[in-house]
């Protein structure tokens, strides 16, 4: 018998036993750390943690992100990409398995927000929120100006007096807003979609004075891009310096250098729209002047061309002709009157006569008509019963009584007048006897 298995263990621990111990000795051990490694199985899911690999050309180490840390990471995370990660090491008790749940999360070699900046702009160019076909031209002459900005900031001032300068008579409508830190993307796109829904707007200035890439940010959001390329008036991007460039500059219909260079863009000279309109009338003018000599030359070239010598004759010819024409149509006119004339007449007359003989007509057909009323009131059952006669029936049926033969002895008949009827009881027929005898015997009596 082996001698391993007689020797019985100090302690046999569980599962959960040595996970524990494991856990308070890395978690111990490594408090705080920070890890280089390629991204790798990146999976967002829908509460908001991220998870993903982080690897080397050896090895791989599991790493979570939890919600709250999330949201603060401004860049796109994918696999295939170098980052540093700031976090703890954790042991995830259910698998056994230690992992990296990561605090801080930063792009090797780039900062988070330059990496931020070039994706949002490479992806908001393939949408095509760059594209020049989109982009609205500027209002010669605005009357009302929308300005988009920090009411405190040395930006709105510049705009105010360069405006001022420039075209006193100008309406401006300023709308304030935060130009960084937390809300203040949000409370620009308010500010695009309240001034570019107003009918009366006619250009719309958003930008700041200079900063960092941090303090700039606000102009950097997706958010303020989207509602930029929405809305239906031109709007100038005003941010920052000459070297300065946001997702706004892009994505608006025209960038400025500065928010003074967005006022000055805004507005023309008054001088130099009147020095405009003095050159185009003057160029006007002189075509005009062009355009009646070289028109005079042509008109005198054609009235002494050869084709035009008889001009005049065969003119007089042409209304001789108008002349003859007319006369035949009076003429034609006249005759087709006459005849209008004569038509009409003969219709009237065509007329009378046709009711003339439907009035006979009529007047024959009324005078039958009363002829045959009284024959047939003559010959209607109801007046000869008038007369004295009378109409026997079956009892009980409608069976008109027409022969002798049909009344049987101890029958029940209706006797109908003109005005009432009554039922009798036959008793006796007499099938043999004339109605002439009982006229005479009733005669002698």
């Amino acid at each position: 018998m082996d001698r391993a298995s007689e020797v019985k263990p100090d302690k046999i621990y569980t599962v959960s036993e040595i996970t524990q111990l494991i856990k308070l000795e890395l978690e111990g051990t490594f408090p705080l750390l920070w890890v280089e490694g390629e991204i790798s199985n990146f999976y967002r899911h829908h509460s908001g943690h991220l998870y993903f690999t982080l690897k080397d050309a050896a090895c791989q180490l599991r790493t979570v992100m939890f919600r709250s840390e999330a949201r603060k990471v401004a860049f796109e995370m994918k696999d295939g990409l170098q980052v540093v990660c700031r976090g703890r090491i954790n042991v995830y008790e259910p698998r056994g398995e230690y992992q990296v749940v990561a605090e801080v999360v930063e792009p090797k070699g780039k900062g988070a927000l330059q990496l931020a900046f070039e994706q949002l702009k490479e992806k908001l160019k393939k949408e095509g929120l760059f594209d020049p076909q989109f982009k609205k031209k500027l209002p010669l002459l605005p009357k009302k100006v929308g300005v988009i900005t920090s009411p405190r900031g040395a930006a709105i001032i510049d705009i105010l007096r360069t405006l001022e300068r420039r075209f006193a008579r100008l309406h401006i409508l300023i709308y304030p807003v935060k130009v960084q830190g937390e809300g203040a993307a949000d409370e620009i796109v308010e500010g695009i979609d309240y001034l570019g829904q107003r009918p009366d707007m006619d250009v719309i200035i958003v930008g700041r004075g200079g900063g960092s890439i941090e303090d700039l940010w606000a102009f950097n959001e997706e958010k303020v891009a989207r509602a930029i390329f929405r809305c239906a008036i031109p709007v100038i991007s005003a941010v920052g310096h000459e070297i300065d460039f946001t997702i706004s500059d892009f994505v608006a219909d025209f960038r400025a250098s500065t928010p003074t260079a967005a006022a000055e863009t805004v507005i023309e000279k008054e001088e130099s729209l009147k020095e405009r309109i003095e050159n185009l009338e003057k160029s006007i003018i002189h075509h005009q002047k062009y355009f009646i000599q070289e028109n005079r030359h042509l008109v005198f070239s054609l009235t002494h061309h050869r084709a035009f010598q008889n001009f005049k004759e065969k003119l007089l010819n042409l209304e001789q002709r108008v002349d003859e024409l007319e006369t035949k149509a009076r003429d034609s006119i006249r005759s087709r009157r006459q005849k209008l004339t004569e038509t009409r007449s003969r219709v009237l007359l065509m007329e009378e006569k046709t009711s003339n003989s439907l009035r006979t007509m009529l007047q024959s057909f009324y005078g039958k008509w009363e002829t045959f009323s009284v024959q047939l009131h003559n010959l209607s059952p109801l007046n000869i019963l008038k007369k004295g006669y009378t109409l026997c029936w079956k009892n009980g049926t409608r069976h008109l009584v027409r022969q002798i033969e049909e009344v049987e002895k101890e029958a029940a008949m209706t006797v109908s007048f003109s005005k009432g009827e009554f039922t009798c009881l036959v008793k006796k027929v007499d099938r043999e006897r004339l109605i002439e005898s009982h006229f005479i015997k009733n005669k002698k009596q």
